[in-house]
């Protein structure tokens, strides 16, 4: 028997799979995710600050123990966008070090979209070509590609990162959510500029796509097996994300599905997903939650 773990430290969460790997597909035996903001002000000033490198470090090492208690042989720490752009990197991967005795990797973006092009569509025998659209807290990955990648390009342009950019009133103005949504309109354009429009299914990974699925679907409480598949039309897209702007983040937060200290940044994620699927010209988005952790497991395997 085989039990691998990935652990994704992103800008705004850490998240843990551990898979037993011993079979042709890997069989769940742990999925968590804590949001702890890593990515806080980097896009301001260019260094992990001490309270989010503090509490990241240490959600880190609670996941390493868990995976470890759960017999994981081999155990992938990889961090994406926040620790990729910060100067004090090594800060951060020596924090790592000490606190779990493992070495995280930070994946470049090339690396992220790989990952996570392989993780959406293992599962996937029909719709090629894909393009895997994952948008996370600093930056957002655009893949083309059937069953390996084509082409691809990872944007700095993210929902912490536009929310820090643009918005500063809690629920945001009209002028704020137009600043917003240029930006993420420049960077679909551009992405389509580098992979191209023959993309025939949209695959959407990570959270800001599967919150927004979980509030489209009026679900109760997070669901995996609701949200993994579902396909979401740019209509209802439109109208999730018009409600979400309309609230303030504690109105936000209260919502069943919300995972707590994503309800301040969902919205510009919402403008993130609509400004791909109105630049692509995508009609929906099928909603996976297979990404880039299931990515990091397959490749060990």
């Amino acid at each position: 028997m085989t039990h691998l773990a990935a652990i994704d430290v992103g800008t705004n969460s850490v998240r843990l799979y551990v898979a037993d790997a011993s079979g042709v597909t890997p069989v769940q035996l742990d999925r968590d995710l804590v949001i702890t903001r890593l990515g806080e002000g980097v896009d301001r000033s260019g260094r992990l600050g001490a309270e989010p490198l503090r509490r990241t470090v240490a959600a880190v090492a609670d996941y390493h123990r868990r995976a470890t208690a759960l017999g994981a042989e081999r155990i992938r720490i990889a961090a994406t966008s926040a620790v990729r752009d910060a100067s004090n990197r090594d800060e951060f991967l020596a924090a790592v070090r000490e606190a779990t005795g493992s070495d995280g990797e930070v994946l470049t973006g090339d690396e992220e979209a790989r990952l996570s092009f392989l993780g959406a569509t293992a599962e996937l025998s029909d719709g090629a070509p894909f393009l895997v659209l994952d948008i996370g807290g600093g930056s957002t990955e655009f893949v083309v590609g059937d069953r390996v990648v084509d082409k691809a390009i990872s944007l700095d342009v993210g929902s912490v990162r536009l929310t820090e950019r643009h918005i500063r009133h809690d629920p945001p103005v009209v002028m704020e959510i137009e600043s917003l949504r240029g930006e993420a309109d420049a960077a679909a354009a551009e992405a389509k500029r580098v992979v191209g429009g023959s993309a025939r299914t949209l695959v959407g990974v990570a959270g800001t796509i599967t919150t927004v699925a979980a509030a489209a679907l009026n679900l109760s409480g997070y669901d995996r097996d609701a949200i993994h598949h579902a396909r979401l039309t740019a209509s209802r897209v439109r109208s999730v994300a018009a409600r979400l702007a309309a609230m303030t983040s504690e109105e936000r937060r209260s919502l069943p599905a919300m995972p707590r200290g994503r309800e301040d940044v969902i919205v510009a994620g919402g403008e993130i997903l609509l400004a791909v699927m109105d630049g692509f010209r995508f009609g929906d988005v099928l909603v996976s939650e297979a990404d880039i952790l299931d990515g990091l497991v397959l490749e060990m395997g």
